[in-house]
């Protein structure tokens, strides 16, 4: 009789076991399958992260097509404005200098729509030695939201323009570097027209050689490294 209640209880052992098994098997197999959908990468997809870099392409206005016009490097960008990325728990913000805001927060779809215009979109990120120094970026950054705008592009006239306001908040660390400004027309050597009525209703000189940055030149750094054009559709947030 109790070799009977043994195998009862063996088999009911077993079945139980192989009950177990069946289910942490179905259970493994949906987590693979989730896991593989959730890794499966949207064409051109990456992740947005806070202290990402992100150059906006020269839209119609003049003053920008002008900012692009006499900045142009050996990359062949076209980019006029530029901000910084911050993921935040209820979104995707880009901390950016623009005229008619100074420096502000601005959502990332309203940045990518200037105007009323979608414009095209660059995302870069600091290369992995200069990364340690995004946090206390961020942090400066914070601390200039409500400055001005400088319409004079002079360093250190009141305010802050687009690539000035990125150069600032890295400057201790030495990330960026000032060159020397040009508002010439590489075609013709000449001042260039907008620019000349910029700095006559300013009252001022044209700052021709005064050191200065600009996104072009910024998205041609060493420490940048491209990760495609940012698009609602392909892009995740991840600080």
């Amino acid at each position: 009789m109790m070799w009977v209640i043994t195998f009862v209880r063996l088999s009911i052992s077993m079945n139980s076991m192989r009950t177990t098994y069946r289910f942490l098997m179905y259970v493994l197999t949906l987590v693979f399958i989730s896991g593989w959908a959730g890794c499966k990468p949207t064409p051109n997809g990456f992740e947005i992260r806070t202290g990402d870099i992100l150059f906006r392409g020269a839209a119609d206005a003049n003053l920008s097509q002008a900012i692009d016009k006499v900045t142009q490097t050996g990359k062949a960008t076209h980019f006029s404005h530029m901000g910084i990325a911050e993921v935040a728990p209820d979104g995707i913000y880009v901390l950016n200098s623009e005229p008619k805001h100074g420096v502000f927060r601005q959502p990332l779809d309203s940045f990518l729509h200037s105007d009323g215009e979608k414009s095209e979109v660059v995302a870069y990120r600091l290369k992995a030695p200069f990364r340690k120094f995004i946090p206390e970026a961020m942090k400066r950054a914070e601390q200039l939201l409500g400055q001005p705008y400088n319409y004079t592009y002079i360093l250190p006239d009141t305010g802050y323009y687009c690539s000035e306001f990125v150069y600032t908040i890295f400057a201790p660390d030495s990330v960026f570097k000032l060159n020397p400004m040009t508002f010439k027309n590489p075609k013709t050597g000449q001042f260039d027209s907008t620019w000349v009525a910029h700095y006559q209703k300013l009252d001022i000189a044209v700052p021709e050689g005064k050191p200065g940055c600009n996104p072009n030149g910024m998205a041609a750094s060493d420490k940048l490294e491209r990760l495609g054009e940012v698009k609602l559709s392909n892009v995740k947030a991840t600080n």
